[in-house]
């Protein structure tokens, strides 16, 4: 539970998250440009992620394609989806 708090405790993260948590696949090159941020940038980021559980990372030719980890406990899934959904709850509000 630390490493996913750990994950989740960075905005960049968060948006990168909540970006994937949608069950799609997502190309770092798709991500950079979502997040406005570097290539490495979004490639610490996501390792954080990936090394927490939380995503999954398939290459493809040159890039990284990026989903959700089907496999992720489903009592640690309903701490992300709480915590994506509260983000976006409180985005809204302050819209």
């Amino acid at each position: 539970m630390q490493d996913i708090l750990t994950a989740l405790c960075d905005p960049t993260r968060r948006t990168a998250l909540a970006i994937v948590w949608d069950g799609g696949e997502h190309c770092v090159c798709e991500l950079m440009v979502r997040l406005e941020a570097s290539q490495s940038r979004v490639s610490r980021h996501m390792k954080v992620l990936r090394e927490a559980g939380l995503v999954i990372a398939r290459r493809d030719a040159q890039w990284v394609r990026f989903r959700r980890n089907p496999d992720l406990e489903p009592e640690f899934r309903a701490v992300v989806t709480a915590v994506l959904k509260a983000e976006k709850l409180l985005e809204q509000e302050m819209a």
